[in-house]
């Protein structure tokens, strides 16, 4: 049984990255083994987890990959380790809009049968804090709020009037923290600087939150509260499961080289999504299209997640050599699979510097943020996708594709909104649409099936 707290607040911004990730890199200085969690759909926190622990941070996403996913996935992330600590997403009850607990913090709690820590910004109030505990405590029975972490504490005298406040609510004060700017993270336009932009001062920041967190937590008590959690019933999360689904059962026969952009201009992933290549029989190399010229040798197909592109347009625009590999390799009919900051490298532009030209379209930056969850329907079959399958994802961006559709489109978005997005192109799919392979592990084995297929799409 693995040792599990989940690290929960009122609200977003009220400090929970930082409390979560100092409580990684203080256990992991302990000596335990702590796997990393993330509630929702976000890429960039896992990165500073990952930098904590030194294991890969992992999503749990009730919504993308259903609930009966979460127990199985974290399992198969947390094996081997001594404890497991799972960074909340905003408010402690918030979830998937107008579908009820769905992909809340509360949900996965109770999924995982973990104790929540309510990490409360203590700033501007005192006896207040008692009533606010009070009522997050008390508004669901089976969420159980095993203490609370005091953030933004001023001074000694407030610190009292809090601890004071709570001495009856029946919920102990596990940590105060006091204001430190040496522990904050730079934010810009999708939230947190991702690690792989600043990775030194990353690392910084990071031992600077353990050691805030190691002086005002009472780190024997979380651990106690932590392996207070009961056996959770659920088998690991295999990657090999479900592959036929997508028609190629994997494994066997020849190992397509496919090659997955990473680097700093693509850093959002999901951990499984390469797990489920390899199962499926892929040969997996990275590639990062800030500084190769060239696709890996013997290149079958392509996969070129989230990340920021308008950051990095010149550099990208400048490496001429990788966009027409890119370009050829796409045009010979070879898969790829292109998702938000993808789909933007295939473009003919963005913010009017040249990228790939796989796409008749252009991107620019955008003041309105698109954010939310979505449910999808292929339009056409692709090597993601069988015309019909429905899919469930997330968009998140501050750009502009025009036209935001080709003539074959990706999807029917059917929720919230109706509408058509993406195009199909060829082997190439690209989308704004972020999703979870491991709700559909078909997804994996349908690409390294068409990569097979392509014999003569080789670059």
């Amino acid at each position: 049984m693995v040792a599990r707290l989940v690290i929960a607040a009122p609200s977003s911004g009220a400090g929970k990255t930082t409390v979560a990730t100092g409580l990684m890199a203080a256990f992991a200085d302990r000596g335990l083994a702590v796997s990393p969690h993330k509630v929702g759909p976000d890429y960039i926190d896992p990165g500073y987890h990952a930098l904590a622990t030194g294991r890969p941070g992992r999503n749990l996403d009730a919504y993308l990959c259903g609930p009966e996913l979460v127990g199985p996935l974290f399992a198969h992330a947390a094996a081997g380790c001594g404890l497991a600590v799972v960074e909340g997403v905003m408010g402690l009850y918030d979830g998937a809009a107008g579908q009820g607990e769905l992909a809340s913090t509360a949900q996965v709690a109770k999924l995982l049968r973990a104790p929540v820590v309510l990490v409360v910004d203590a700033s501007s109030q005192s006896r207040s804090v008692a009533a606010l505990v009070h009522g997050f405590a008390s508004w669901d029975p089976e969420v159980r709020i095993g203490g609370v972490i005091l953030n933004k504490v001023a001074t000694d005298r407030h610190e009292h009037l809090l601890r004071e406040a709570l001495g009856g609510s029946g919920v102990p004060v596990l940590g105060v923290l006091r204001r430190a700017p040496a522990v904050e993270t730079p934010s810009r336009h999708l939230g947190l600087v991702p690690v792989a932009e600043r990775r030194a001062e990353a690392v910084g920041a990071v031992r600077a939150q353990a050691e805030q967190v190691r002086v005002g937590c009472d780190l024997d008590a979380l651990l106690a509260l932590a392996r207070s959690a009961p056996p959770l019933d659920a088998a690991p999360w295999r990657p090999e499961d479900g592959l036929a689904e997508g028609g190629a059962a994997g494994g066997g026969g020849e190992r397509p080289v496919v090659a997955v952009a990473g680097g700093a201009a693509f850093t959002f992933s999901y951990a499984e999504h390469v797990e489920l290549l390899r199962a499926a029989g892929a040969q997996v190399v990275s590639l990062d299209p800030l500084h190769d010229e060239r696709l890996p040798e013997g290149t079958r197909g392509l996969v070129v997640g989230g990340g920021f592109p308008e950051v990095y347009a010149p550099e990208l625009s400048a490496n001429e050599p990788l966009r027409r590999d890119v370009a050829r390799l796409a045009l010979s009919g070879a898969p790829v699979a292109a998702e938000c900051a993808g789909l933007l490298y295939l473009a003919r532009s963005l913010d009017g510097r040249p990228m790939c030209g796989v796409l008749d379209a252009e991107a620019r930056m955008s003041p309105r943020l698109t954010l939310g969850y979505r449910e999808a329907v292929a339009l056409a079959d692709s090597p993601l996708a069988a015309a019909g399958s429905r899919m469930r994802g997330h968009e998140f961006h501050r750009t502009v594709l025009e036209p935001g559709a080709g003539p074959v489109p990706a999807w029917g978005m059917v929720r919230p909104e109706r509408r058509v997005e993406g195009f199909v192109q060829g082997g190439v799919h690209a989308s704004y649409l972020h999703t979870h392979w491991a709700s559909r592990p078909g997804t994996a084995s349908r690409f390294v099936a068409a990569c097979r297929a392509g014999a003569g799409h080789r670059v």
